[in-house]
């Protein structure tokens, strides 16, 4: 079968070509819960840009290393071919999947938190979906209702998961009359968005540098647009009559943007970090006096996906897309780093 492969790190990020477009051994059920799935669309991840630059080099390069190595951890598709154990899938399904592979037995997965204790991560920890097919667990897979097509909704894998399941979390404490910020509207801003309005009556502030992510972020439904030009702080402490908002999500995590979201954020407020690329340099007297709260938020669970798509297929998110050919993922890729692309690319192969 047709991928794209990783050879080689490149930390600068200045590389002509980052993947290869090659033929690689056909992806094969070995285990009775496998399921083989015809991939209709991955998408096109700022955590592949890290994996390039070399930031997940100490999780991937463990005794010897990955490289070379196919990315893609946003994958969905159509059930090609199911393993013994399989049950209530047929080929031709049209599925989204979970994006780590868990045993499931393990206390965290009983509890639905696959995100937690062992397993892998097809794209990150092993070879992943740019490529014509993907062999995952039968655990990972959520069906697609009709209304919704594999290439249309490939990115809310993680990207729409992470946004998803961040937005829940700061929904079900926000009530009418307070405020919601969202640094950062692009992939995962513009999902957060939409989930954040179809979830709770708290008035959405989104900042942001470029004024492609704000138009985005108006048509996703905020109730407020501010520049990143340095004075977002002051701005959004405007807005809130000076006390900040309830609560902050900050999908970016990095150029500073920490140390504002942390400042944007009310006393006894949330700020949940989705973003990363910083360290985040708090004093400690700051929160305690403040009594602020930081809060890690790792891609999300099965069922925030099957909620996602319960969505989706409402119409009350909508994915933005750019579509890539397969053998286009260089040029995605390099879009998505110069800031060029409008939501999400999705490779196709």
């Amino acid at each position: 079968m047709k991928a794209q492969v990783l050879h080689k790190y490149d930390e600068p990020l200045t590389a002509a070509n980052w993947v290869q477009h090659e033929d690689v051994p056909d992806a094969k059920i070995s285990k009775p819960t496998d399921v083989l799935v015809k991939i209709g669309g991955a998408g096109v991840c700022r955590t592949d840009l890290h994996i390039i630059e070399g930031q997940w080099r100490s999780r991937m390069d463990d005794n010897g290393g990955l490289l070379p190595f196919i990315m893609g951890h946003e994958n969905a598709g159509w059930i090609e071919e199911v393993g013994s154990a399989v049950e209530g899938l047929k080929k031709g399904d049209p599925v989204i999947l979970h994006p780590r592979i868990s045993s499931g037995v393990e206390i965290e997965h009983r509890r639905g938190h696959d995100m937690h204790g062992s397993g892998t991560f097809p794209g990150v920890s092993e070879n992943g979906g740019y490529a014509e097919a993907l062999v995952t667990s039968v655990r990972n897979v959520v069906a697609l209702p009709k209304s919704l097509e594999p290439k249309a909704v490939a990115a809310y894998a993680d990207a729409g998961l992470t946004a998803y399941h961040v937005a829940k979390r700061a929904a079900q404490v926000l009530l009418p009359g307070q405020y919601v910020v969202a640094i950062g509207a692009g992939g995962l801003g513009h999902i957060g968005i939409q989930c954040l309005k179809a979830m709770c009556a708290a008035e959405i502030i989104v900042v942001d540098k470029s004024e492609l992510a704000l138009g985005l972020a108006k048509e996703s439904g905020a109730d407020h647009l501010v520049k990143a030009d340095g004075n977002e702080v002051e701005a959004v402490m405007q807005i809130t009559k000076g006390k900040g908002a309830e609560a902050v999500i900050d999908f970016v995590g990095e150029k500073g943007s920490t140390k504002k979201g942390i400042d944007m954020t009310r006393a006894g407020g949330n700020y949940h970090i989705v973003g990363y690329g910083e360290n985040i340099v708090v004093p400690a007297l700051d929160l305690i006096t403040g009594e602020k709260n930081i809060i890690g938020n790792l891609v999300g669970t099965w069922a925030d996906l099957n909620e996602l798509m319960s969505l989706a297929d409402r119409g009350l998110v909508h994915l933005a897309t750019v579509e890539y050919a397969l053998k286009d993922a260089d040029k995605a890729l390099h879009d998505l780093n110069a800031g060029k692309v409008k939501g999400r690319a999705i490779l196709i192969p």
